[in-house]
Protein backbone atom coordinates (compact mmCIF):
# COMPACT_ATOMS: atom_id res chain seq x y z
CA UNK A 1 0.00 0.00 0.00
CA UNK A 2 1.04 3.57 -0.58
CA UNK A 3 0.45 6.55 1.63
CA UNK A 4 -1.82 8.95 -0.23
CA UNK A 5 0.49 11.93 0.30
CA UNK A 6 3.11 10.12 -1.79
CA UNK A 7 0.67 8.34 -4.04
CA UNK A 8 -1.08 11.50 -5.25
CA UNK A 9 2.02 12.82 -6.96
CA UNK A 10 2.15 9.70 -9.09
CA UNK A 11 -1.46 9.07 -10.02
CA UNK A 12 -2.98 12.53 -10.18
CA UNK A 13 -1.09 13.13 -13.41
CA UNK A 14 -2.69 10.13 -15.11
CA UNK A 15 -6.12 11.67 -15.61
CA UNK A 16 -6.38 15.19 -17.02
CA UNK A 17 -9.17 17.61 -16.37
CA UNK A 18 -11.67 16.99 -19.15
CA UNK A 19 -14.93 18.59 -17.97
CA UNK A 20 -14.12 21.09 -15.24
CA UNK A 21 -14.93 24.02 -17.52
CA UNK A 22 -18.41 22.77 -18.42
CA UNK A 23 -19.69 20.82 -15.39
CA UNK A 24 -20.41 22.59 -12.13
CA UNK A 25 -21.13 21.29 -8.64
CA UNK A 26 -24.78 21.59 -7.60
CA UNK A 27 -24.97 24.88 -5.63
CA UNK A 28 -27.31 23.27 -3.08
CA UNK A 29 -24.46 21.04 -1.84
CA UNK A 30 -23.00 22.73 1.28
CA UNK A 31 -19.33 23.45 1.91
CA UNK A 32 -17.47 21.13 4.28
CA UNK A 33 -17.20 22.21 7.90
CA UNK A 34 -14.14 21.00 9.74
CA UNK A 35 -14.62 19.36 13.15
CA UNK A 36 -12.18 18.73 15.99
CA UNK A 37 -10.65 15.50 17.21
CA UNK A 38 -10.24 13.70 13.88
CA UNK A 39 -7.13 11.52 13.67
CA UNK A 40 -5.98 8.03 12.81
CA UNK A 41 -5.39 5.90 9.73
CA UNK A 42 -7.92 5.07 7.04
CA UNK A 43 -7.34 2.44 4.37
CA UNK A 44 -9.11 2.13 1.01
CA UNK A 45 -8.80 -1.04 -1.07
CA UNK A 46 -10.58 -1.56 -4.38
CA UNK A 47 -11.21 0.11 -7.73
CA UNK A 48 -8.37 1.17 -10.00
CA UNK A 49 -10.77 3.47 -11.87
CA UNK A 50 -11.22 5.48 -8.66
CA UNK A 51 -7.50 5.58 -7.76
CA UNK A 52 -6.93 9.19 -8.82
CA UNK A 53 -10.09 10.43 -7.17
CA UNK A 54 -9.42 8.56 -3.91
CA UNK A 55 -5.91 10.00 -3.88
CA UNK A 56 -7.12 13.56 -4.52
CA UNK A 57 -9.81 13.25 -1.85
CA UNK A 58 -7.20 11.89 0.53
CA UNK A 59 -4.74 14.68 -0.15
CA UNK A 60 -7.35 17.38 0.48
CA UNK A 61 -8.65 15.64 3.60
CA UNK A 62 -5.13 15.36 5.01
CA UNK A 63 -4.65 19.10 4.55
CA UNK A 64 -7.68 19.63 6.79
CA UNK A 65 -6.53 16.98 9.28
CA UNK A 66 -2.71 16.68 9.24
CA UNK A 67 -2.75 13.91 11.88
CA UNK A 68 -4.77 11.64 9.57
CA UNK A 69 -2.97 9.07 7.43
CA UNK A 70 -4.72 7.70 4.34
CA UNK A 71 -3.62 4.62 2.41
CA UNK A 72 -5.00 3.75 -1.03
CA UNK A 73 -4.59 0.49 -2.89
CA UNK A 74 -6.33 0.14 -6.25
CA UNK A 75 -6.03 -3.28 -7.87
CA UNK A 76 -9.62 -3.71 -8.98
CA UNK A 77 -13.15 -3.58 -7.58
CA UNK A 78 -13.18 -7.30 -6.79
CA UNK A 79 -10.52 -6.69 -4.12
CA UNK A 80 -12.81 -4.39 -2.13
CA UNK A 81 -15.32 -6.90 -0.64
CA UNK A 82 -12.65 -9.29 0.76
CA UNK A 83 -10.78 -6.36 2.33
CA UNK A 84 -13.97 -5.04 3.98
CA UNK A 85 -14.90 -8.50 5.19
CA UNK A 86 -11.42 -9.12 6.62
CA UNK A 87 -11.36 -5.68 8.22
CA UNK A 88 -8.13 -4.69 6.46
CA UNK A 89 -9.88 -1.69 4.85
CA UNK A 90 -12.52 0.73 6.08
CA UNK A 91 -13.35 1.93 2.55
CA UNK A 92 -14.10 -0.27 -0.46
CA UNK A 93 -14.11 1.84 -3.67
CA UNK A 94 -15.90 0.02 -6.50
CA UNK A 95 -16.72 0.96 -10.09
CA UNK A 96 -19.61 -1.51 -10.05
CA UNK A 97 -22.19 -2.52 -7.48
CA UNK A 98 -21.34 -5.44 -5.23
CA UNK A 99 -22.53 -8.79 -6.52
CA UNK A 100 -25.15 -10.67 -4.50
CA UNK A 101 -22.55 -13.28 -3.56
CA UNK A 102 -20.22 -10.57 -2.22
CA UNK A 103 -23.01 -9.02 -0.15
CA UNK A 104 -23.94 -12.47 1.19
CA UNK A 105 -20.34 -13.17 2.25
CA UNK A 106 -20.19 -9.87 4.11
CA UNK A 107 -23.55 -10.52 5.78
CA UNK A 108 -22.52 -14.04 6.81
CA UNK A 109 -19.68 -12.55 8.86
CA UNK A 110 -21.30 -9.43 10.28
CA UNK A 111 -25.02 -10.20 10.31
CA UNK A 112 -25.92 -7.14 8.24
CA UNK A 113 -25.26 -5.85 4.75
CA UNK A 114 -22.47 -3.43 3.79
CA UNK A 115 -23.49 0.19 3.28
CA UNK A 116 -23.26 1.40 -0.31
CA UNK A 117 -22.37 5.05 -0.92
CA UNK A 118 -22.75 6.59 -4.38
CA UNK A 119 -19.87 9.03 -4.73
CA UNK A 120 -19.92 10.21 -8.37
CA UNK A 121 -21.26 9.54 -11.84
CA UNK A 122 -19.03 8.00 -14.48
CA UNK A 123 -19.40 7.49 -18.21
CA UNK A 124 -17.58 4.33 -19.25
CA UNK A 125 -16.05 5.36 -22.56
CA UNK A 126 -14.94 3.46 -25.65
CA UNK A 127 -11.70 5.05 -26.80
CA UNK A 128 -9.89 4.98 -30.13
CA UNK A 129 -6.68 6.67 -31.21
CA UNK A 130 -7.05 10.40 -31.86
CA UNK A 131 -6.29 9.84 -35.57
CA UNK A 132 -9.09 7.32 -36.03
CA UNK A 133 -11.95 8.78 -38.15
CA UNK A 134 -14.70 6.63 -36.60
CA UNK A 135 -17.28 8.68 -34.67
CA UNK A 136 -19.91 6.27 -33.35
CA UNK A 137 -20.50 2.58 -32.60
CA UNK A 138 -23.46 0.47 -31.53
CA UNK A 139 -23.28 -2.22 -28.85
CA UNK A 140 -23.78 -4.84 -31.58
CA UNK A 141 -20.65 -3.57 -33.33
CA UNK A 142 -18.69 -3.47 -30.07
CA UNK A 143 -19.80 -7.00 -29.26
CA UNK A 144 -18.41 -8.10 -32.64
CA UNK A 145 -15.08 -6.46 -31.79
CA UNK A 146 -14.64 -7.62 -28.19
CA UNK A 147 -16.62 -10.87 -27.83
CA UNK A 148 -15.97 -14.35 -29.17
CA UNK A 149 -19.49 -15.51 -28.29
CA UNK A 150 -21.26 -12.48 -29.86
CA UNK A 151 -24.53 -12.75 -27.96
CA UNK A 152 -25.87 -9.67 -29.75
CA UNK A 153 -26.07 -11.63 -32.97
CA UNK A 154 -23.50 -9.86 -35.10
CA UNK A 155 -20.74 -11.39 -37.20
CA UNK A 156 -17.12 -11.47 -36.11
CA UNK A 157 -15.29 -8.18 -36.73
CA UNK A 158 -11.50 -8.21 -37.05
CA UNK A 159 -10.67 -5.16 -39.18
CA UNK A 160 -11.72 -1.52 -39.17
CA UNK A 161 -13.41 -2.05 -42.51
CA UNK A 162 -16.00 -4.21 -40.72
CA UNK A 163 -17.04 -1.06 -38.87
CA UNK A 164 -17.37 0.99 -42.03
CA UNK A 165 -13.96 2.60 -42.39
CA UNK A 166 -12.50 2.82 -45.88
CA UNK A 167 -9.13 3.45 -47.54
CA UNK A 168 -6.03 2.44 -45.63
CA UNK A 169 -8.10 1.76 -42.50
CA UNK A 170 -10.32 -0.88 -44.11
CA UNK A 171 -7.82 -3.74 -44.03
CA UNK A 172 -6.18 -2.84 -40.72
CA UNK A 173 -6.92 -5.26 -37.85
CA UNK A 174 -8.04 -3.97 -34.46
CA UNK A 175 -5.72 -3.83 -31.49
CA UNK A 176 -8.20 -4.46 -28.71
CA UNK A 177 -7.47 -3.26 -25.16
CA UNK A 178 -9.40 -4.10 -22.01
CA UNK A 179 -9.08 -4.58 -18.26
CA UNK A 180 -8.31 -7.70 -16.29
CA UNK A 181 -10.97 -9.78 -14.58
CA UNK A 182 -10.37 -8.20 -11.15
CA UNK A 183 -11.68 -4.91 -12.53
CA UNK A 184 -15.24 -3.73 -12.01
CA UNK A 185 -14.95 -2.00 -15.37
CA UNK A 186 -14.19 -5.37 -17.01
CA UNK A 187 -17.37 -6.81 -15.49
CA UNK A 188 -19.51 -3.77 -16.28
CA UNK A 189 -18.51 -3.79 -19.96
CA UNK A 190 -18.96 -7.57 -20.16
CA UNK A 191 -22.48 -7.36 -18.71
CA UNK A 192 -23.82 -4.32 -20.51
CA UNK A 193 -22.13 -4.52 -23.91
CA UNK A 194 -21.48 -8.25 -24.35
CA UNK A 195 -24.59 -9.54 -22.52
CA UNK A 196 -22.20 -11.51 -20.28
CA UNK A 197 -20.53 -13.14 -23.26
CA UNK A 198 -16.86 -14.13 -23.33
CA UNK A 199 -14.04 -11.81 -24.30
CA UNK A 200 -11.87 -12.71 -27.27
CA UNK A 201 -8.50 -14.21 -26.41
CA UNK A 202 -6.88 -11.40 -28.42
CA UNK A 203 -8.02 -8.68 -26.00
CA UNK A 204 -4.92 -7.15 -24.39
CA UNK A 205 -5.81 -7.14 -20.70
CA UNK A 206 -4.36 -4.17 -18.82
CA UNK A 207 -3.83 -3.79 -15.05
CA UNK A 208 -5.24 -0.26 -14.94
CA UNK A 209 -7.38 2.31 -16.71
CA UNK A 210 -4.41 4.53 -17.51
CA UNK A 211 -2.68 1.56 -19.17
CA UNK A 212 -5.63 1.08 -21.53
CA UNK A 213 -5.54 4.73 -22.60
CA UNK A 214 -1.77 4.71 -22.94
CA UNK A 215 -1.90 1.62 -25.14
CA UNK A 216 -4.45 3.19 -27.48
CA UNK A 217 -2.49 6.45 -27.56
CA UNK A 218 0.57 4.59 -28.84
CA UNK A 219 -1.39 2.26 -31.14
CA UNK A 220 -3.01 3.90 -34.17
CA UNK A 221 -5.38 0.95 -34.61
CA UNK A 222 -6.24 0.53 -30.93
CA UNK A 223 -9.69 0.41 -29.35
CA UNK A 224 -10.59 -0.12 -25.72
CA UNK A 225 -12.78 0.90 -22.80
CA UNK A 226 -12.05 2.93 -19.68
CA UNK A 227 -13.65 5.51 -17.40
CA UNK A 228 -14.12 8.86 -19.15
CA UNK A 229 -11.98 10.50 -16.47
CA UNK A 230 -8.90 8.88 -18.01
CA UNK A 231 -9.34 10.58 -21.38
CA UNK A 232 -6.19 12.26 -22.73
CA UNK A 233 -5.30 14.23 -25.83
CA UNK A 234 -4.01 11.02 -27.44
CA UNK A 235 -7.44 9.37 -27.64
CA UNK A 236 -11.04 10.22 -28.39
CA UNK A 237 -14.25 8.62 -27.18
CA UNK A 238 -16.86 7.52 -29.70
CA UNK A 239 -20.59 8.11 -29.38
CA UNK A 240 -22.52 4.98 -28.36
CA UNK A 241 -25.98 3.48 -28.83
CA UNK A 242 -27.13 0.33 -27.07
CA UNK A 243 -29.53 -0.78 -29.82
CA UNK A 244 -29.65 -0.29 -33.58
CA UNK A 245 -31.88 2.70 -34.27
CA UNK A 246 -31.34 4.29 -30.84
CA UNK A 247 -29.88 7.81 -30.73
CA UNK A 248 -26.12 7.99 -30.19
CA UNK A 249 -24.69 9.75 -27.14
CA UNK A 250 -21.12 10.85 -26.46
CA UNK A 251 -21.63 10.95 -22.69
CA UNK A 252 -22.65 14.51 -21.87
CA UNK A 253 -23.47 15.26 -18.22
CA UNK A 254 -27.17 15.50 -18.99
CA UNK A 255 -27.18 12.18 -20.87
CA UNK A 256 -25.31 10.43 -18.06
CA UNK A 257 -27.59 11.76 -15.31
CA UNK A 258 -30.79 10.98 -17.26
CA UNK A 259 -29.58 7.54 -18.33
CA UNK A 260 -29.54 8.35 -22.05
CA UNK A 261 -25.86 7.45 -22.25
CA UNK A 262 -25.89 3.63 -22.35
CA UNK A 263 -22.71 3.12 -20.29
CA UNK A 264 -23.51 5.54 -17.47
CA UNK A 265 -22.82 4.27 -13.96
CA UNK A 266 -22.19 5.32 -10.39
CA UNK A 267 -18.83 5.02 -8.68
CA UNK A 268 -19.28 3.61 -5.19
CA UNK A 269 -17.57 3.35 -1.85
CA UNK A 270 -18.73 0.56 0.46
CA UNK A 271 -18.34 0.81 4.23
CA UNK A 272 -19.02 -1.38 7.24
CA UNK A 273 -21.71 0.32 9.32
CA UNK A 274 -23.50 -1.62 11.99
CA UNK A 275 -27.22 -0.71 12.16
CA UNK A 276 -28.06 1.34 15.24
CA UNK A 277 -24.42 2.04 16.07
CA UNK A 278 -22.42 5.20 15.42
CA UNK A 279 -20.09 5.08 12.44
CA UNK A 280 -16.35 5.33 13.10
CA UNK A 281 -15.70 9.13 13.36
CA UNK A 282 -12.81 9.11 10.89
CA UNK A 283 -14.78 7.19 8.25
CA UNK A 284 -17.80 9.42 8.82
CA UNK A 285 -15.82 12.64 8.39
CA UNK A 286 -14.08 11.38 5.27
CA UNK A 287 -17.47 10.45 3.80
CA UNK A 288 -18.92 13.82 4.79
CA UNK A 289 -16.04 15.47 2.94
CA UNK A 290 -16.80 13.46 -0.22
CA UNK A 291 -20.36 14.73 -0.17
CA UNK A 292 -19.42 18.37 0.35
CA UNK A 293 -18.98 21.15 -2.19
CA UNK A 294 -15.22 20.61 -2.01
CA UNK A 295 -15.43 16.84 -2.34
CA UNK A 296 -17.70 16.98 -5.37
CA UNK A 297 -15.43 19.67 -6.82
CA UNK A 298 -12.65 17.07 -6.79
CA UNK A 299 -14.95 14.74 -8.74
CA UNK A 300 -15.16 17.37 -11.48
CA UNK A 301 -11.43 18.10 -11.29
CA UNK A 302 -10.69 14.44 -11.92
CA UNK A 303 -12.87 14.35 -15.04
CA UNK A 304 -15.88 12.58 -13.54
CA UNK A 305 -19.40 13.87 -12.95
CA UNK A 306 -20.74 15.24 -9.63
CA UNK A 307 -23.84 14.10 -7.81
CA UNK A 308 -27.01 16.13 -7.53
CA UNK A 309 -27.86 17.80 -4.25
CA UNK A 310 -30.74 15.36 -3.78
CA UNK A 311 -28.51 12.29 -4.10
CA UNK A 312 -26.00 13.86 -1.70
CA UNK A 313 -28.77 14.21 0.91
CA UNK A 314 -29.68 10.55 0.44
CA UNK A 315 -26.08 9.40 0.87
CA UNK A 316 -25.43 11.61 3.92
CA UNK A 317 -28.48 10.08 5.59
CA UNK A 318 -26.81 6.66 5.38
CA UNK A 319 -24.01 7.87 7.66
CA UNK A 320 -26.32 8.50 10.62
Amino acid sequence: MKNTSIFVAIVALAAPVTRAQTVKVDPTIPAYRKVSGVSGTITAVGSDTMNNMMALWGESFQKLYPSVRIQVEGKGSSTAPPALIAGTAQLGPMSRAMKATEVDQFEQKYGYKPTQLRTAYDALAVFVNKDNPIEKLSFKQLDAVFSRTRKRGGGDATTWGALGLTGDWASRPFSVYGRNSASGTYGFFKEHVMVNGDYKNTVKEQPGSASVVQGITEDRYGIGYSGIGYKTSGVKNVALASKDGDPFSSGSYEDVVTGKYPLARFLYIYINKSPGKALDPLVKEFARFLFSKEGQGIVVKDGYLPLSGEIVKQELAKLQ
